[in-house]
């Protein structure tokens, strides 16, 4: 092992440390969120909802979660990441539990929405926080370590929905208690906040899809693909007759694919041409889909497995998309195009959950196959449609390992690369 990298090992390791307590936190808002997120979906079920309504009311989360995208960064800005933290936390512990007092279709659709908003900004503040604290030399492994927390916290989530009845308000306050929990290591931290500056340069979106037509495609698809299976996954599994284990077990299973799968996806996309990658993990992708119908049939563990290729597939697809763009900007382009791309894919994630509503309530629970089975077809021939227009680009940057939940984080990623160069570049 080289100097180098023994000295980065040492500063991941202090910065870990350092940053436990912002790991702590993040990593129970989304143990929360993932129980919240597929209880839901389990008591529309049981209480009649249709499968499009079902469907729009899970879209007002994608809804919020764009515009809170939209807004957080001028939060921050004004009054720091701990304080907006502390306040998007209560906002979402609030909402989960007004979900559990009344419920009703139109109450949801709002509490969707603000749960939604309130997450897009905590994601933001958190990876915002994660990339300013951190340096070149271990940034990729720190947020390696932030993947694995934020995909293992969400399945743990998954586990929680077997603790009591959906029936009962416990799962709801148990979600809420989760919640309100990430506050107080937050709180207590004596770490200090990162100074946050806002940027105002942005970058429009006519502009970035002349520059890379793929990237914003595959943004938009991603988000879609996503809010499919994070928004409409456990409806699903309901539909086809699981048991409350196994619509946790179903969703889990989706989300670890998600984990395992963008390391290997990824370091294979830096070796070959981007839109080969891109295609071929969409036409897989259609694949693990088409065969959910039968796996469903087969049983759960088949269902299980399916699930971790189909779920772990399609959340490769945004990062793959966000660096295949960044493979055609200039440096001083990134941080607007990140930005950019976020809002394609909050756009992307909306769609996602309403068509899916309307297609299980025309052909069954197979709608949901067959909507994640054209969508991904369609960006597979789209990436075969760009191989053909020009060439590869000469040089490419380094894919970045990415939650697709949490896709906020790309945006301060690349501020933070940028400030690192701009400081290098002036010692003064």
């Amino acid at each position: 092992m080289t100097d180098l990298q023994q000295t980065g090992e040492r500063n991941l390791l202090g910065a870990v440390v350092q940053l436990w307590a912002l790991l702590l936190g993040i990593a129970l808002l989304l143990a929360g969120n993932g129980l919240q997120s597929t209880l839901l979906g389990v008591v529309a079920e049981d209480f009649g909802f249709s499968a499009t309504l079902t469907g729009l009311v899970m879209t007002s989360y994608f809804a919020g979660f764009f515009a809170g995208s939209a807004s957080a960064e001028r939060l921050i800005a004004k009054v720091g990441h701990v304080r907006t933290f502390a306040a998007l936390a209560s906002i979402g512990s609030i909402a989960i539990l007004v979900h559990g007092l009344l419920i009703d279709p139109i109450v949801w659709s709002a509490m969707r929405f603000l749960t939604g908003f309130s997450f897009a900004g905590l994601y933001v503040v958190a990876e915002s926080w994660l990339n300013r604290e951190s340096s070149n030399t271990y940034r990729g492994a720190l947020l390696a370590i932030y993947m694995i927390i934020t995909h293992g916290s969400l399945a743990i989530g998954q586990g929680l929905m077997n603790t009591a009845p959906t029936a009962s308000l416990t799962l709801y306050v148990l979600s809420s208690i989760i919640i309100s929990g990430a506050l107080v290591p937050i709180l207590l931290s004596s770490a200090p906040q990162p100074h946050y500056i806002l940027e105002v340069e942005r970058l429009t979106l006519r502009k970035l899809f002349a520059i890379s037509p793929l990237g914003l495609t595959g943004s938009f698809c991603a988000g879609v693909a996503n809010g499919i299976i994070l928004g409409m996954g456990a409806v699903y599994a309901r539909r086809i007759g699981l048991e409350v284990s196994g619509v946790s077990l179903f969703i889990a299973a989706t989300l670890v694919g998600g984990a395992a799968l963008q390391w290997p996806i990824g370091r294979l996309s830096d070796a070959i041409d981007r839109r080969v990658i891109i295609g071929a993990v969409a036409a897989a992708a259609a694949v693990a889909a088409a065969l959910l119908p039968m796996a469903a049939e087969m049983g759960l563990v088949a269902l299980t497995i399916t699930g971790f290729f189909a779920g772990g597939l399609t959340m490769t697809l945004y990062p793959l998309s966000m660096a295949h763009t960044h493979d055609w900007l200039e440096a001083d382009q990134m941080t607007a195009a990140s930005s950019a791309l976020v809002m394609v894919y909050g756009a992307g994630a909306v769609m996602g959950p309403i068509g899916t509503g309307v297609l299980m309530g025309l052909i069954g629970p197979s709608g949901f196959a067959f909507y994640l089975i054209g969508l991904c077809l369609l960006l597979s021939a789209i990436a075969v449609y760009r191989i053909t227009r020009r060439d590869a680009p000469d040089a490419t940057e380094d894919y970045l390992l990415a939650p697709a939940a949490m896709v906020g984080g790309e945006y301060w990623a690349e501020t933070a690369v940028e400030e690192a160069a701009d400081a290098e570049s002036d010692p003064a």
